[in-house]
Formats: structure tokens, sequence, C-alpha cells
């Protein structure tokens, strides 16, 4: 959001006692908001880190190491872009559309939305306070490319890795990094082996970092408050169990997934010095309302192309959302 003109507590001829309901109004309104806007992006966060863990289910030899390329294709179903918000949700704001006429409900952009916006005004003590709801993504795919590296350990385990550089989006960043260790279990059976059929189980934990701009706030003194970006900080505990067929080049693999995300989430930006009320901290404290944690059951399949040490794979994970990664690997 830009061009705020917010909380004008901070000017001297209004004070606090005078304001405290209209501040709790505002608080209540904006994490009312900030949920809307920002889960349907912490979901999908977690259905891209989740996908493209397992290269093969097979048993690797001692050290034998594996490092990846992963382009990952997410699609955003319409359902998850957009939102309704309506006067009778908001206790301080009322909702105007771009050319200021005022409307009673509005359907707006979630953080994978469009970029549309409508105008929120509300008044502190006859002062004006209003604000552009926030942009989203304006795609119907995300995109993002991250590294995959594994070295096969003692007894068919294997220790896992993955990482992706900062990504950039329209409006916000995204970024995942984790570990994992997987096992191999048609070692135990001998039958299996002779059939080509590989088995595998994984427990993997990555963590997931998004962002995406909500208020740069600017009152009519010039203070910054500390609120310019909401971040979504994801940790994900993953287990997962694969099993492959190998026919003569290719791979054919299916999967099974459940994990469980921690989700919280944070303001950032800059904050004036000497603030009556850190309004940041308020806001960051405030918005511990809506942190939450999820459990998530997906499917996966795969298919995987030999050529000598190089390896071609694409996957599909499909639950809630869908989600597509092709790889390039090589085998040392």
């Amino acid at each position: 959001m830009k061009k705020i003109l917010f909380l004008l507590l901070f000017v001297s001829n209004i004070s606090f006692s005078q304001t405290a309901q209209e501040i709790g109004q505002i608080l209540n309104d904006a994490i009312f908001y900030c949920d809307r806007y920002i889960t349907p992006a912490s979901d999908a966060s977690i259905y891209q880190a989740s996908s493209g863990w397992v290269t093969s289910p097979k048993k690797r030899k001692l050290w034998e190491v594996t490092l990846g390329f992963n382009n990952n294709l997410f699609f955003v179903p319409k359902s998850d872009r957009e939102f309704e918000i309506k006067n009778s949700d908001l206790s301080f704001f009322s909702i105007y559309d771009a050319n200021w006429a005022p409307v009673s409900s509005a359907i707006v952009p979630t953080a994978l939305g469009t970029n549309q916006q409508y105008n929120l005004n509300g008044y502190i003590g006859g002062n004006q306070v209003y604000l552009q709801t926030p942009q989203g993504v304006n795609s119907e795919q995300v995109f993002y490319s991250h590294f995959t590296g594994s070295v096969g350990l003692w007894y068919g385990t294997e220790l896992i890795v993955k990482y992706s550089p900062v990504t950039k989006l329209k409006s916000g960043n995204y970024q995942v990094y984790g570990y994992g260790l997987k096992h191999n279990i048609d070692q135990y059976f001998k039958s299996l082996i002779q059939k080509k059929i590989n088995m595998s189980g994984l427990i993997c934990y990555s963590n997931e970092n998004i962002s995406f701009g909500f208020i740069a706030p600017a009152s009519n003194n010039g203070i910054e408050l500390g609120i310019n970006e909401i971040n979504g900080l994801v940790d994900t505990w993953q287990f997962q169990f694969n099993v492959s067929k190998e026919y003569k080049r290719f791979e054919i693999m299916g999967g099974i997934i459940a994990n469980k995300s921690d989700i919280k989430y944070k303001f950032t930006g800059d904050v004036s010095p000497g603030q009556a009320i850190p309004f940041q901290e308020v806001f960051n404290e405030k918005i511990k309302e809506i942190y939450k944690t999820k459990t998530n059951y997906l499917g996966e399949v795969s298919c995987r192309y030999k050529i000598n040490k190089v390896f071609l794979q694409s996957t599909f994970a499909f639950g809630k959302f869908v989600n597509s990664n092709f790889a390039v690997q090589y085998e040392f």
C-alpha cells in the first residue's frame, strides 16, 4: 500500500486517551486484512517447497553425489487470487473504489492476485486516515528456480539439501532452503530389487520465507511506522514415501507426502526515531493472533530419463494446489 496518511495520533493535538478505541479498531482491521491477504501465499509456499525432494528412491552408493538445477512452476487457482471484504467486516475503515465512490463491498486481491486496488478511509478525531489496498503478484503462475544436492551415506541413507536464492516477485520475494534424510527400503527385499522396484522414506525440514509490500506509510509529518512489508515465515517438517519402477532409461515414480507447517508473520520497515508509541512492535504483537499450524497431504508423480550421467526429471505434486517441477541433474 502507498500514499497513506496513517495514525495521526502522532500529531501533538491528538492524545492517546482520545484515540485508544480508534487505534484498536485500526489494528483489528489491519490484522483481519493481513490474514485474508497473505494466507493463500503462505499455503502456496508450502506446496512449492514440498515437491522435488526425491530424485529417485533407489539406493545410492556411499559418497555418490547428485547435483540438480530445478525450475518450479506453481499454478495459482482463481479462488486463492481474491477475496471479498465488506464494510461490516471492518470496524474503523470504510471502502471506496478507485475514484473514491463509496461501496459496501469489494473483491480485492490476495498476495497471489491482481494489481487492482481500492481505497480504505476512516477518521481519528476528525483527521483523515486513508490507504490503498495492497497489490498481488498479478500472475496466474509463479516461477522460481532452486538447487538441490545429495550425497550417499551408509546403509542406504542419503543426505539431501535444497536451496533457492531470493526470487523477486512483483510486490514481493520468495526464498526456500532445507535439508533431509532419505532411506532406501527395497534393499531389504530381494524380490523388489530383481524387479527394479525402488522404495524409500524421507524426512526433511524446510524454511520458506515470503514477503510482500504492505503499507509504505508516510504521515503528514513524515513519520515512518515500520510496516512497509509483511513477511510470512514458514517452518515445515515433511514425511514422504516414494516407490518407482525402472524401464531401461526411464524411471516412473509416485509418492505420498504429509507435512506440518508452523506459520508466523512479521512486519518490517523503516521506523522513525523517537516515536511516542512503538507502532511496529504493537503490530507485530497483534499479528501473533493469526499465527497458524497447518497439515497438508499431497500426492506426487514423476518421470526421470537417463542420458549417461545426466538425468532429466519432471515432477507434479497435487492436493489443494498443483505444483510442477522440471530438473536437470548430474550424478558423479
